[in-house]
C-alpha cells in the first residue's frame, strides 16, 4: 500500500471514541471501526433491504448490501491512487447505508411523514424532528447497536461517524451539537466540509447506484438497452464496446459498457481530485476541513453528464409505473405499521414502547426491519395482504 498523503485521515492523529478504549495491538482504529460494522446486526439485516426492487422481486437484484458492498471497491480503488486511508473509506462505505428503512426512499419518506405527525404526548420535546437515514445511521452506530457491556452501540471514531452522516437537517445538526460534544454534526451548522475519505464516499455512492441501478433496470424489463442508448454518457460507452467487440449483444454488451463508463468516471475523480487538491495547496485534514467546497469532485463535463443519467433514471425507472405501484404499497405498510405499533405498545419488543419517546422508538423499530419482516409484521397486525 502507499504511503498516506499528509491531506488523509492518518489512524494515529484520530479525533478518537466517544468512549475511551485501549487501540487494538494488531488493527489501526480505522479497521476496527470497519469490523465492529461488519459484525453489527444492521450490516447483516441489509442484505434484505431494498436498493430499487424489493428483496422478494428477484435473486439477482441489488440490496443494500450489495450496493454497500460496490460502493467500498470503487472507494478504495480510487483512495489508494489518491493515496487517502482505504480502511476509513471502506468503514464509510459500508456503514453509510445502516440506517436505511426497509423498501428504501418509499420507506424513509413515509417514516418521516408519520414521525412528523406523530401525536404530542408520543413524542420527546425535539420528536417533531422527522426521520432521516443518514442520522439514522449514525444512531445505530453510536446508541442502538447493543453489543459491547461498556457502552450503546459501536464506539466508532470520529472519522468515520463524520463520514457516515452524509446529510443533516440544521435543525438535527444544532440538536447533535448540543448532545455531542465530538462535534460530529458541525459544519451542518457552522460549514466545512468532512475528510476527503468521507467526500470520496459521497461521490462512490453515486458512482456506483448509477451503474448499478442501469444493469437491474435492463435486468427487470423496465429499460431496454436502446432506452440507456438514449443517454449520451452512457452510448458513449456502448460506441466504444461495440467498436471493440462489433457482434456483442444481450447481456455481455449491456455489462461491458457499465464497466467502460464506471472505469472512466475513476479516473475523472481521480484527475479531478489531484488537481483540486493541488490548487487548493492543503496539507492536512483540518485545511480540507476549512474549505467550503468538496476536492473529490467529477470534471464540469462528467458531473453534467452524470446528472442527465440521474435525471433520466428518475424518469424511466424510478418514476416507472410498475416501481411507483410498488413502493406506493411499501409505503403504506411502513405508515400504517407506525400507526399500529404507536397504538399498540405490547407489539413492540419486550421493554420498548413506554414513555413519552414512543415515536421514536417505534420509528427505530420499523428502520430496523428488512423488507420480508415487514411485510410478515404487517400483514400479522393489520390481517391486509399487500404483498401477496
Amino acid at each position: 500500500m502507499a504511503p498516506l498523503a499528509s491531506f488523509a485521515s492518518w489512524p494515529e492523529h484520530s479525533r478518537g471514541r466517544r468512549f475511551a478504549e485501549a487501540d487494538a495491538p494488531t488493527r489501526s482504529v480505522f479497521q476496527r471501526d470497519r469490523d465492529r460494522i461488519i459484525h453489527s446486526t444492521a450490516f447483516r439485516r441489509l442484505v434484505y433491504k431494498t436498493q430499487v426492487f424489493l428483496n422478494h422481486e428477484g435473486d439477482l437484484f441489488r440490496t443494500r448490501l450489495t450496493h454497500s458492498l460496490e460502493v467500498a471497491q470503487l472507494g478504495r480503488s480510487i483512495a489508494r491512487t489518491l493515496c487517502l486511508n482505504e480502511d476509513l473509506v471502506e468503514a464509510i462505505a459500508l456503514a453509510h447505508d445502516l440506517g436505511h428503512t426497509p423498501f428504501g426512499h418509499a420507506g424513509q419518506d413515509a417514516l418521516n411523514a408519520s414521525m412528523k405527525s406523530a401525536r404530542p404526548e408520543f413524542t420527546e420535546d425535539d420528536g417533531q424532528w422527522g426521520f432521516e437515514h443518514n442520522l439514522q445511521s449514525l444512531r445505530v452506530v453510536d446508541a442502538l447497536e447493543e453489543r459491547y457491556p461498556a457502552f450503546d452501540g459501536l464506539n466508532l471514531t470520529f472519522e468515520t461517524r463524520e463520514g457516515i452522516l452524509k446529510h443533516c437537517s440544521r435543525a438535527n445538526a444544532e440538536r447533535l451539537l448540543s448532545s455531542d460534544h465530538s462535534a460530529v454534526a458541525a459544519r451542518f451548522v457552522h460549514g466545512g466540509s468532512p475528510s476527503l475519505e468521507a467526500q470520496l464516499c459521497n461521490l462512490a455512492d453515486e458512482i456506483a447506484y448509477n451503474a448499478h441501478d442501469i444493469d437491474d433496470g435492463v435486468r427487470s424489463g423496465l429499460l431496454s438497452l436502446d432506452q440507456v442508448a438514449e443517454v449520451p454518457l452512457f452510448a458513449r460507452y456502448l460506441d466504444q464496446a461495440l467498436a471493440a467487440y462489433p457482434q456483442l449483444q444481450g447481456r455481455r454488451l449491456l455489462f461491458e459498457s457499465i464497466r467502460l463508463m464506471l472505469s472512466d468516471q475513476v479516473y475523472d475523480v481521480i484527475d479531478t481530485t489531484r488537481e483540486c487538491i493541488r490548487v487548493s495547496g492543503v496539507h492536512g485534514p483540518d485545511d480540507v476541513r476549512a474549505l467550503t467546497a468538496p476536492l473529490v469532485a467529477f470534471s464540469p463535463d462528467m458531473k453534467a453528464q452524470s446528472q442527465v443519467l440521474k435525471s433520466f433514471l428518475l424518469r424511466n425507472l424510478y418514476r416507472h409505473p410498475q416501481v411507483m405501484e410498488t413502493t406506493e404499497r411499501a409505503a403504506r405498510v411502513v405508515s400504517e405499521l407506525f400507526a399500529l405499533y404507536l397504538d399498540q405498545p405490547h407489539e413492540l419488543p419486550p421493554g420498548q414502547g413506554s414513555g413519552p419517546a414512543r415515536a421514536r422508538v417505534v420509528a427505530d423499530y420499523i428502520a430496523g426491519m428488512t423488507d420480508r419482516f415487514a411485510i410478515r409484521e404487517h400483514q400479522r397486525l393489520s390481517g391486509t395482504v399487500l404483498f401477496p
